[in-house]
């Protein structure tokens, strides 16, 4: 009896809903509105997702940016040129005149690098070269022309107070590229400051190990400059020309001449 009671239970549930149209109505529009609201609230779960996304996102690349501005300032890039002298530049003290000084510059990187000067006194000073590239494990002398002014008051050499200074900078650099100065403001992200150079006076009259490697340092510096302005040597031996034809400097005089005289007698005709 139990058993055949609950089989009629569902029965009269569903002639109950059926005579009452209402209920079914009612129960289908609130579960529509349920329906509906759980869509909003799921858009609205969406929208406060992406912002947050967003929001962690932009946090993210912000704080990416702050620790790697951090990580430059506490470690600097590596220095891509050794130079020699590494602090400073010695000039002979003589007032009145253009001395010179002398610095070498070496590339301990494996790529190639360009280098610029810069200095904070361009009308009584200047560097030859002034810039250029250097190829990995090579090195350079540069010199460094500066206009030595007279003291006031009677002021002495040790009591001067040189304020000039002198900046390299260094970019790395292809293979094959031609040095402009315009590399270091198409890349100036990459730029490293090598060293920035104080000005130093020495006596001239007074030897001093500063001094007497300054004198071998320009020695050097003009033997390089002589030397770049040397047409290169003469080839020994007949010059081969196109696929391996020798064409040695008598037979080369003979063709010209024989070329000038058919052109005379096209003329004369």
């Amino acid at each position: 009896m139990a058993i055949a009671g609950g089989a009629h239970t569902p029965r009269s549930e569903g002639n109950l809903f059926r005579f009452c149209p209402f209920w079914s109505s009612g129960n289908a529009s609130s579960s529509s509105s349920l329906s509906s609201s759980a869509h909003n609230n799921h858009n609205h779960r969406s929208e406060g997702n992406n912002t947050a996304t967003s929001a962690s996102a932009s946090s993210s690349s912000s704080s990416a940016k702050t620790v790697s501005a951090v990580a430059r300032s506490l470690f600097p890039p590596r220095r891509r040129l050794r130079l020699d002298p590494s602090s400073c530049l010695y000039f002979p003290y003589e007032p009145g005149k253009q001395v010179r000084s002398a610095v070498r510059l070496k590339n301990t990187s494996k790529s190639y690098v360009a280098f610029k000067f810069q200095t904070t006194a361009p009308k009584s000073c200047y560097m030859r070269p002034p810039g250029g590239i250097i190829a990995p494990g090579e090195s350079l002398i540069a010199t460094v022309f500066k206009f030595v002014e007279q003291p006031e008051n009677n002021e002495k050499m040790s009591d001067q107070k040189n304020k000039v200074k002198f900046k390299i900078m260094s970019l790395k650099v292809k293979e094959g590229v031609d040095y402009v100065p315009e590399l270091f403001d198409e890349q100036k992200d990459l730029v490293s400051v090598e060293r920035i150079l104080k000005v130093v006076f020495i006596d001239p009259e007074r030897p001093s190990p500063a001094l007497e490697k300054l004198k071998r340092q320009l020695n050097e510096a003009d033997t390089a400059v002589e030397a770049r302005k040397k047409p290169p040597p003469a080839e020994a031996g007949p010059r081969v020309v196109a696929e391996g034809l020798v064409i040695d400097e008598w037979k080369e005089r003979r063709e010209r001449y024989l070329a000038r005289q058919q052109v005379q007698a096209v003329d004369s005709v």
